[in-house]
């Protein structure tokens, strides 16, 4: 990619490693990956946002890759990761940013937009409801309890790390592959997740995500309707999250456009750049 540089942020009492693209005057875009993922999950997104303009952002969030590692389960509720990216915002100085999350980064996005709207211009979030969306479709979607059976074994103790550690990562390099479209991951793209996840203390920071969950990390979210512009993508054939959770979300928005791709997974963004790119890029130009 091209123009792109790296930086150390101080932001929320932590210090992030971002990618950073695009002219220093232009509207920030900030872009927030998912769990097993880390800045390089949007490498398709990146430089065409530069090039329309925009100021990108994508950090390694809290936990993850280069950023730091705080110990602790309660260092990474939604209220923590939300604050991260407020100071990234103003870390640029900026009052508002275009937001746009996937899979973990989406729920952080969610309850940015959610309970500091101020912070938010626009938002677009990929393969991941609203946060109060999934009780609801749990108790009408028994599938859905075993899509998301991985959570609670996420949430175990020292387990998670054993066994998704074990065999250079096979386990979770299996997870991604096997949840994709072929070819979505090239073996060196595989290889830069294998770097970002060695790193020390990455994995157990990584689940601290899903380990805030039982300390009540998504009671944080309101069940407030979100007032911002939303946009909702997702690849409809996800193994992890049904597409009703999509519809679901939608009634926690005000103004709210759902966008299914055919022929992409949770993994869409990697599976589909160029019509994921066009969804996010006619949004934030309207």
């Amino acid at each position: 990619m091209e123009n792109l540089s790296f930086q150390i942020i101080e932001t929320n009492g932590i210090n992030l490693h971002i990618a950073v693209a695009g002219p220093a005057d232009g509207p920030l875009v900030i872009l927030l990956h998912g769990f097993p993922e880390f800045w390089f999950g949007w490498k398709n997104q990146i430089q065409p946002l530069a090039e329309k303009g925009y100021r990108v952002v994508a950090p390694d969030q809290r936990g993850y890759n280069l950023s730091d590692k705080p110990k602790g389960i309660d260092n990474y509720t939604v209220d923590y990761l939300r604050d991260d990216v407020i100071g990234i915002i103003e870390h640029f100085q900026k009052k508002t940013a275009i937001i746009i999350g996937h899979d973990w980064g989406g729920a952080v996005a969610w309850h940015l937009a959610a309970t500091r709207p101020e912070y938010v211009e626009k938002l677009i979030v990929l393969n991941i409801p609203h946060p109060k969306a999934m009780p609801k479709v749990l108790k009408k979607n028994p599938l859905q309890w075993m899509k998301s059976s991985y959570i609670a074994f996420f949430q175990l103790p020292n387990l998670p790390e054993k066994a998704l550690g074990m065999g250079e990562f096979k386990a979770m390099q299996q997870g991604i592959e096997q949840s994709s479209n072929p070819n979505a991951f090239s073996k060196n793209e595989i290889e830069q997740y294998k770097a970002a996840w060695s790193q020390s203390d990455a994995l157990t920071a990584m689940l601290n995500w899903y380990r805030a969950i039982r300390r009540g990390s998504f009671r944080q979210v309101p069940d407030t309707k979100v007032k911002v512009p939303v946009r909702i993508i997702w690849g409809v054939g996800d193994q992890f999250l049904s597409p009703m959770l999509a519809k679901e979300s939608m009634s926690f928005c005000d103004e709210v456009n759902l966008a299914f791709v055919e022929e992409a997974t949770h993994w869409i963004q990697h599976e589909q750049p160029e019509i994921v790119n066009r969804l996010i890029e006619q949004f934030i130009s309207e």
